[in-house]
């Protein structure tokens, strides 16, 4: 049932097929439909989910406008470390943004996980250290690029984000207004024409 989940976690951390297998009584499958939250705002998030097939959108509301922090594809991770960790009341959103399938794991079976088989508390930092690396590439690609490096640079990861995301999401994702990652699209689509 958790193939890729298991084959995701055999490629950071040497586990043999019984321990692969622990996961199977820990993950609970998730599907969610388009435009269905597997997390609101205000809610404690107690848990971690792994994207099995979809796509997921980050977004905080400010103002009363969403500001979309990131999108995440198959094999990430996704949670809302500072609610997970300290248990308040989270502030961002996790939207799917087409049929999309999650495994996920509530806080107390990771620990549980974790007692089990001491592997996946390497799994887990590294995942940690992974997410944190992620975030500071984000900050300091909207610090230091241009919007249309910005732009290049998710195509290269993403070619097909534009079949599966909204454009005013990753307009918004890359801190630009729609009209402008158009004009983008049009100096892109002319460069390689030429």
């Amino acid at each position: 049932m958790f193939n890729n989940l298991k084959i995701y976690c055999k490629k950071i951390v040497p586990l043999t097929d019984d321990e692969l297998n622990i996961v199977d009584k820990y993950f609970e499958v998730k599907k969610l439909k388009r435009k269905d939250f597997l997390l609101q705002d205000g809610k404690v998030c107690n848990f971690i989910a792994f994207i099995a097939n979809g796509v997921i959108r980050h977004f905080h509301i400010k103002d009363g406008v969403e500001k979309t922090c990131n999108i995440s594809f198959e094999n990430s991770w996704v949670t809302d470390f500072q609610s997970f960790t300290s248990g308040s009341s989270c502030v961002m959103n996790l939207q799917a943004m087409e049929p999309t399938i999650v495994f996920v794991i509530k806080k107390e079976d990771l620990y549980r996980l974790y007692n089990e088989c001491h592997k996946y508390e390497t799994f887990g930092r590294l995942m940690v250290e992974h997410a944190a690396q992620y975030a500071t590439e984000i900050a300091m690609s909207l610090s230091s690029e241009k919007p249309e490096e910005r732009f290049q640079n998710l195509l290269t990861k993403h070619p097909n984000i534009f079949q599966r995301v909204p454009r005013k999401y990753i307009a918004d994702f890359l801190g630009i207004r729609p009209e402008s990652l158009s004009r983008i699209q049009k100096r892109i689509h002319l460069k390689r024409k030429s």
